[in-house]
Parts: structure tokens; C-alpha cells; sequence
């Protein structure tokens, strides 16, 4: 890894990272940061499983979200730095101590390469394992194609269908063509299960609405979806209005709306109010008061 400049993510930031000489945009520097590791219970049900999802969190982000909830690790690099081997570890107690159903890998991309050594030290031990590749969104093809044994799931958002938004709130430059290109990569790729996270944000219903209407026109409306209400005002969202409030049962309702609309019926729905376990099934109870605690 050493000289290698950092053009991991669409930012294609040229730190020279590897080399030890200096953070990314992202802030990662030259070892992992995992900021917590477990079981979880509360991602889609076909990720949780049984015996829930292997999480594991890693620092620092490649987007600037205002409202970001996990800004102590995704913004500020709260974690503890790992050797490759010792998050082979992680990896390793997971799989056979808690016997989880996947290892879900939650904003992995500035450390993939060290993701891959570890991936690849528990494989020739014979531990085998699906990877879940639980992203933003916000991702180069190309890198999704070099470390594509690491997306065995994609978990995918579309949080922004216009460009400008995106700068705005996440200082995500080309997130718009970013996140559609990662997505369709998963449609398109034989072996990976895609989800895709249709996150409302309050004032930008409009969005998921569009990225709905991206997903159903030029893809398919049989792409397992999970529209979800559950925004919190947090971090310097709470000085940014409108994310200083909370999605309206209104502009949430025109988002379920429009899900069932564009014909979806694989996937999941939260309902308005986002403090019950449980989870609609869409198609079947669009409208039920229903939620999934994240």
C-alpha cells in the first residue's frame, strides 16, 4: 500500500494516505479505525437473519452529512485503530463466537484494502462468510468491481437526486450519479443482493420520491426497497432548518404513496411513526404503523 494516492471513493482526493504523509477528505489515515463491533438486530430482515448482523463500524465517512446521527466516530474519528490483523480478529470472533449471519461492513470504503487483507486472513483459515457492503451510496464503480468479494449484499442508499442538495448537506459532489451507478452496478451484478434505503429527509420529500421514480423506470420496481421516516435532528442539522425538524406525516405520506404508485412490493416500510420493531412488508400494509429501530 505504501505511495499509493487515495482515489477510493468520488472525491478522488490523491492523499497519499498509504504513505503515511496525510488524511483524506475523509480524515482516514494509514490503519482502520473501528469506532464498535456486535451483533445487530436491526437492519432489514433478510440481512438480520436469526442471529443478526455482524456489524462492524468503522471511523470516518466520505460524506459531510449535517445531520449525520454517528458524527463522534463519522465526523470527529472517535475509534480505536486497528492492525489488520487484529480486525481479522474482530472478524474472526464474530463468525464463530457469535455466530452471526453476515459480517456488514457500515461505511467501509476508506479502508478497503485493509478490509480485503483481513477478509482474506479468516478465508484461508476456511471461515466463510457473506459481506454486507452497507454504504451511502456514494461509491465509484470501479472500486465496487476491484473489492467485489467484500458485496455479498449491497445495502445501498439513495438519499439525493439533485446534485445541489447534495453539496449542500453532505458535501458530496456527483453524488447523484455516483449512488444511481453503484446501484445499478448491484442490479446488474450476478451474485449480490441488492436493498436499497430510501431515506426521507424533511423539506427534500421531493428526492425520494425521484430516486423512486429512478429506481422504477430505469431499473425495476421488483429492487427490494426500505423507505424509512426514522430522521432525527442531530449535529449541525439542528442550526439547519428544515433538518431542524422532523419528517411530516405528510411529506412521508406522499413517499409511501409514491412507493406503492411506482408499483413496488419487495421490500419494507417504516411506518410515521419510527419507534415499533416491527416492519411493513410493502405492498401489504403500506400505511400501517409500523418501524424498524436502527
Amino acid at each position: 500500500m505504501t505511495g499509493r494516492l487515495c482515489e477510493l471513493c468520488p472525491h478522488r482526493c490523491g492523499a497519499d494516505r498509504f504513505g503515511g504523509s496525510g488524511a483524506g477528505f475523509c480524515g482516514a489515515l494509514d490503519k482502520p479505525r473501528v469506532f464498535r463491533w456486535g451483533p445487530h438486530f436491526g437492519e432489514e430482515p433478510p440481512i438480520t437473519g436469526e442471529r443478526g448482523s455482524g456489524c462492524v463500524f468503522f471511523s470516518r465517512c466520505t460524506m459531510k452529512c449535517l445531520y449525520c446521527q454517528n458524527s463522534p466516530w463519522s465526523w470527529k474519528g472517535a475509534g480505536e485503530d486497528k492492525s489488520v490483523e487484529e480486525l481479522a480478529g474482530i472478524f474472526r470472533s464474530l463468525v464463530l463466537d457469535d455466530k452471526v449471519e453476515n459480517i456488514n461492513l457500515v461505511s467501509p470504503t476508506p479502508y478497503l484494502p485493509f478490509i480485503r487483507e483481513a477478509a482474506d486472513i479468516i478465508r484461508k483459515e476456511g471461515i466463510k462468510i457473506p459481506y454486507v457492503w452497507n454504504s451511502s451510496g456514494y461509491e465509484r464503480v470501479e472500486v465496487l468491481e476491484e473489492y467485489r468479494e467484500l458485496c455479498d449484499w449491497a445495502l445501498f442508499d439513495l438519499r439525493y437526486s439533485r446534485d445541489e442538495t447534495a453539496r449542500r448537506l453532505s458535501s458530496a459532489p456527483g453524488y447523484v450519479d455516483a449512488a444511481r451507478a453503484a446501484v445499478k452496478w448491484a442490479y446488474e451484478k450476478p451474485g449480490v443482493d441488492l436493498i436499497v434505503r430510501i431515506l426521507v429527509l424533511p423539506g427534500h420529500h421531493e428526492e425520494a420520491i425521484e430516486n423512486l421514480a429512478f429506481l422504477a423506470t430505469e431499473l425495476s420496481n421488483e429492487i427490494p426497497v426500505s423507505v424509512m421516516s426514522q430522521f432525527t435532528p442531530a449535529y449541525k442539522a439542528l442550526e439547519t432548518p428544515p433538518l431542524n425538524r422532523s419528517v411530516t406525516e405528510e411529506e412521508y405520506e406522499e413517499v409511501v404513496e409514491a412507493a406503492a404508485d411506482f408499483g413496488f412490493e419487495n421490500g419494507w416500510i417504516q411506518g410515521y411513526e419510527a419507534s415499533d420493531p416491527k416492519l411493513a412488508l410493502l405492498g401489504e400494509n403500506m400505511t400501517e404503523n409500523h418501524g424498524v429501530v436502527k
